[in-house]
């Protein structure tokens, strides 16, 4: 699918036209005949002649627990990777979209043909065929070009984004006692701040499925203060989940107070209506900078109903599950709309660097969702924390590096 045919499908042919003063700024240029271009030129050199699997293991620094919907989230996954290789030599790889068996079968389809038939820098996957690849596919350009995948965007210095930490988790609820509990959290809240987060995510919502009553409520805010208190150099967000309604997370803030929140992460399903109730109340009782929603079962056009009535203006949905190509396509759209992006990344560290190469070209993000790992089969490379923000590779690709060989 052409870039100009995702955009009209999704947003509504007004919205596209609005969107085209954008795409020049993001380096995005894909409403144009392309095929004289020195990048086309190049790319259509190389043919696909490869693809291998390769399953990796990422390490939590420790096990992350209970959120307001789901039990214990585990120690890191365990992701099959995809690389691709061209009969001139160049490879690039990143996770996929679909599963391996389709994967396979695309790449049946997609063997011996040119990259430029199913991919561009500058339209980036436009067939669906190769829908699995879109991460192994920018990573190649940017191997063949020797450039990041930030610079074959547009910029040549990238937009640097803070970087929150996303594993604050219900693991409290493993302790013996309630202080043991409140102990557990700040130390992985410290854990944090030592790796260099200077925004720290709160799950909260444990009255919605671990404790009766008002129980689940009052634990939810006095972590919150104390996490407050603790680190008082730190940005708090807040997480439910969905796990509250309107008028239980109304009660939450009512509880924290004045404490400032950088923003609120998805308290209920999200309705119109429902945030309606909830800006009433935060107009005069809340210090709430963003209002971020649209991760889970994402919805476009509810997210563009919430954000053209000013409900929320921060848009969540997956790097992966949405698409990196088609979240280039979105944050045009999303800019017009004065609507803030910042991608999903739970579960892996590589969409967190993924995420950092799309903010660097892109910008337009109050913070990026950081997953920390470590690995003995992938080489992290020279992405940067400091001091809250991660400065982006400069190697080419997504500056990372496969160390497992074996399929």
């Amino acid at each position: 699918m052409e870039r100009r045919d995702f955009i009209k499908k999704s947003m509504g042919t007004a919205l596209a036209i609005g969107a085209l003063s954008n795409v020049s700024a993001t380096g995005i240029q894909g409403f144009y005949d392309i095929t004289g271009s020195e990048n086309f030129k190049e790319l259509k050199l190389h043919r696909f002649d490869g693809i291998e699997f390769t399953s990796v293991k990422l390490n939590y620094p420790r096990p992350v627990g209970l959120n307001a919907i789901r039990g214990p989230h585990g120690s890191g996954p365990t992701d099959t990777v995809v690389t691709l290789k061209t009969d001139r030599g160049a490879s690039g790889w990143g996770l996929m979209r679909t599963n391996t068996q389709q994967s396979k079968a695309a790449f049946e389809a997609m063997k011996g043909k040119p990259i430029t038939d199913f991919f561009t820098v500058e339209k980036g996957v436009f067939n669906d065929t190769a829908k699995s690849f879109d991460i192994a596919l920018h990573d190649l350009a940017g191997q063949i070009f020797k450039k990041p995948v930030y610079q074959l965007l547009g910029p040549n210095k990238p937009f640097v984004a803070p970087c929150y930490s996303g594993m604050i988790y219900f693991d409290d609820l493993d302790q013996p006692t309630e202080k043991a509990g409140f102990d557990k959290i700040l130390e992985e809240c410290q854990y944090d701040y030592n790796y260099g987060y200077r925004q720290l995510k709160v799950k909260i919502g444990r009255g919605n499925k671990y404790y009766q009553g008002e129980k689940g409520l009052k634990r939810d805010i006095d972590i919150t203060k104390l996490i407050h208190k603790s680190f008082p150099d730190c940005d708090i967000l807040v997480d439910g989940n969905d796990g509250f309604n309107v008028k239980g997370i109304i009660e939450y803030l009512k509880g924290i107070g004045d404490l400032p929140l950088f923003w609120l992460e998805e308290p209920f399903a999200e309705t119109v209506e429902d945030y309606k109730i909830l800006r009433e109340f935060t107009k005069t009782n809340s210090r709430i900078k963003h209002y971020a929603d649209g991760e889970a079962n994402t919805n476009i056009d509810l997210v563009y109903q919430l954000g053209d009535q000013k409900l929320i203006d921060v848009c969540l949905a997956d790097i992966i599950g949405y698409g990196f190509t088609p979240w280039l396509y979105l944050m045009p759209v999303l800019k017009n709309k004065k609507l803030l992006a910042s991608p999903h990344n739970w579960g892996s560290q590589l969409k967190t660097f993924y995420t950092i190469q799309l903010v660097g070209a892109l910008g337009n993000t109050p913070t990026i969702e950081g997953v920390t790992c470590t690995s003995d089969d992938v080489d992290f490379g020279d992405y940067k924390l400091v001091n809250g923000k991660y400065t982006p590779s400069n190697a080419p690709g997504f500056g990372l590096k496969l160390i497992k060989k074996n399929v």
